[in-house]
C-alpha cells in the first residue's frame, strides 16, 4: 500500500495509529499565549475515519502521536533494528539531531544483522559491497552514516531540519526492502519450482 506521509488539514494521509490510507476530518482551535491574540498558536486535531484515533497539530507540526510524519517500519524489519528506529521516531519532534544520530545506530546494528562485526560501520559497508551489496542500498546506507554522524559531530548536514531527517525513516525502510524482505519474498517463491527445475539450474551453475 502507498505510504503518504501525514500533513496538516490533508484531506487523507496514511494514519499513524492504524497505518491505513484514510480520510481525515478536522478540528481547530487557538491557543492564546498571555491572553494576547497576536501570540496565538493554531491547534488542529485530525481524525481517522478509519480507526477513529487522532492526531494533534500545532501550526504545521505533529505533536501527537508521538512517532509523527515517520512511516511505519518495514513489516520484515528485525527486531533489534526496528526498537531503535521506534525510539529515534518518537524524538524526532523534539531532537530531529538525536534521532538521526539513533538511526544511524540502528543501521550499525543492521549490519550485525546481515553478518558483519558492527565495530565500523564504514568497513561493514566496504565489505557488503565486497558481496555484490547493490549500489541503491550502498548509497542509502552512507547518506545514514553521514547525516548520522554529522548529528554528533559538527559537520555541513543540518540534522536540526525535521525534513531531513524524515528522510532517513524512509532510507532505512528501503535498505530493509532490498536486504531482507526482497530476498525472503524470491526465495520463497524460488523454492516452489518443481525438483527437477531446480536440479537442472543447480547443474547449470556448476
Amino acid at each position: 500500500m502507498k505510504y503518504v506521509a501525514p500533513k496538516v488539514s490533508a484531506n487523507s494521509f496514511t494514519c499513524p495509529h492504524c497505518g491505513v490510507l484514510s480520510q481525515q476530518i478536522w478540528n481547530s482551535d487557538n491557543w492564546y499565549l498571555n491572553g494576547t491574540q497576536s501570540m496565538a498558536h493554531v491547534i488542529k486535531v485530525g481524525h481517522c475515519q478509519h480507526c477513529n484515533n487522532h492526531t494533534l497539530w500545532i501550526k504545521e507540526m505533529m505533536y501527537y502521536p508521538e512517532t509523527g510524519n515517520c512511516p511505519f517500519p518495514n513489516s520484515e524489519m528485525p527486531d533489534s533494528v526496528k526498537n531503535i528506529y521506534l525510539e529515534a521516531a518518537s524524538i524526532t519532534i523534539k531532537s530531529p539531531r538525536g534521532a538521526a544520530a539513533l538511526l544511524r545506530l540502528a543501521i550499525q546494528i543492521l549490519c550485525i544483522e546481515l553478518g558483519e562485526n558492527g565495530k565500523n560501520i564504514n568497513d561493514d559497508i566496504k565489505k557488503l559491497v565486497s558481496k555484490g551489496l547493490p549500489e541503491i542500498v550502498q548509497q542509502s546506507l552512507d547518506i545514514v552514516r553521514v547525516t548520522g554522524n554529522d548529528a554528533v559531530h559538527p559537520g555541513l548536514i543540518d540534522t536540526d531540519d525535521i525534513n531531513v531527517v524524515n528522510r532517513l525513516f524512509d532510507l532505512v525502510n528501503i535498505i530493509i526492502e532490498y536486504m531482507i524482505a526482497l530476498p525472503k519474498k524470491v526465495s520463497g517463491i524460488y523454492s516452489t519450482l518443481p525438483k527437477d527445475k531446480l536440479d537442472n539450474i543447480k547443474e547449470r551453475d556448476k
